[in-house]
C-alpha cells in the first residue's frame, strides 16, 4: 500500500465567516492510493470551508512545484472571500505567487520574499527541449502577471524582469516599496521552514537563512538522560524530514 503523504496546507474551520489557511513547507504534489496531496484536493478542502466572507492565509514556505502553486494561487484569486495574507517568515519562489492572491499582504519586518523565473528539469531530444523552453516562457508570463496585478504602478515590467532574472531576495521594506506587500508589522520569532533539497537549487540564499541548514549541536555531557533522549529524537526527526524532502524532490522530477 502506498504511503499517505502529509499535506503542506492546513485549513481551520470557519468561525463567524472567517476561515484560516496555513501553507507551511515545500509545495509538492503527491497522488497515491491512500490520498491526494495536490491542487485538486486543495480545492476540496477550500470548498469544505463553506460560505466564508474572509480567509486568513499564513505562509512560511521555500516554494516548490510551479504548476501546483499557480493552480492554487488562481483558485484563491477566484474565491469570493476577502483574503488577508500573512507572510510569517518566508514566501519564496512559487509561494510568493500564491501570496499575490491576497487582497492585503502583511509581512513582519524580518520576513522575506524571493522571486525568480520558473525553471524545470528536462530530458529529451531537441524538439522536447524547445517545447519545454516555450512552456517555461508562457508560465513566466503568467507569473509576471500575478506580480504586476498586485504592484500596480509601483513596479514596472522591465524592473520586475530584472528582479526575476537575478533571483532576488526581498526584505519586507523592499516588498512594500515595490507594492508586493501592503503592511509591515513588528518583527516576529517565527522560524523559516527549511528544506535543504529546495534551497540547494537557489543561488542567492541569504546567509541568515542558509545558517538554519546546519545540523543541530549535540548537548554537552551532563548525565541528563532526558536531554540526551530529546537530542536523539531530534536527530531522528531531522533524518525523517530530510528523507521526506528528498522523496519530494525526486517525485517532482518524475511527476513534472
Amino acid at each position: 500500500m502506498s504511503e499517505k503523504r502529509k499535506k503542506y496546507w492546513d485549513f481551520k474551520a470557519a468561525v463567524n465567516g472567517v476561515g484560516e489557511l496555513y501553507i507551511y513547507g515545500d509545495i509538492v504534489s503527491w497522488k497515491t492510493d491512500d490520498g491526494d496531496t495536490s491542487a485538486k484536493s486543495f480545492k476540496s478542502d477550500l470548498d469544505a470551508l463553506g460560505d466564508i466572507s474572509r480567509l486568513n492565509l499564513y505562509i512560511n514556505s521555500p516554494g516548490g512545484s510551479v504548476f501546483e502553486g499557480v493552480a492554487i494561487g488562481t483558485m484563491l484569486k477566484r474565491h469570493k472571500a476577502h483574503i488577508t495574507v500573512f507572510i510569517d517568515a518566508l514566501a519564496a519562489s512559487i509561494a510568493s505567487v500564491i501570496a499575490m492572491a491576497g487582497d492585503i499582504i502583511r509581512m513582519p519586518r524580518n520576513a522575506m520574499m524571493m522571486i525568480h523565473n520558473p525553471w524545470d528539469f528536462v530530458i529529451g531530444n531537441a524538439m522536447e527541449l524547445r517545447k519545454a523552453a516555450d512552456d517555461l516562457d508562457r508560465i513566466g508570463i503568467s507569473v509576471k502577471e500575478s506580480y504586476l496585478a498586485k504592484t500596480g504602478d509601483k513596479l514596472e515590467d522591465p524592473k520586475l524582469t530584472e528582479l526575476l532574472d537575478a533571483e532576488t531576495w526581498l526584505s519586507a521594506q523592499e516588498c512594500l516599496d515595490y507594492g508586493l506587500c501592503d503592511v509591515i508589522e513588528a518583527a516576529n520569532q517565527t522560524a523559516a521552514s527549511v528544506s535543504q533539497e529546495l534551497f540547494a537549487k537557489y543561488r542567492n540564499v541569504p546567509k541568515d537563512i542558509a545558517a538554519k541548514l546546519k545540523e543541530p549541536e549535540a548537548p554537552e555531557a551532563s548525565g541528563n538522560d532526558e536531554e540526551t533522549t530529546a537530542y536523539l529524537q531530534q536527530i531522528k526527526d531531522t533524518a525523517g524530514l530530510e528523507l521526506q524532502n528528498i522523496n519530494s524532490y525526486l517525485g517532482g522530477i518524475i511527476n513534472g
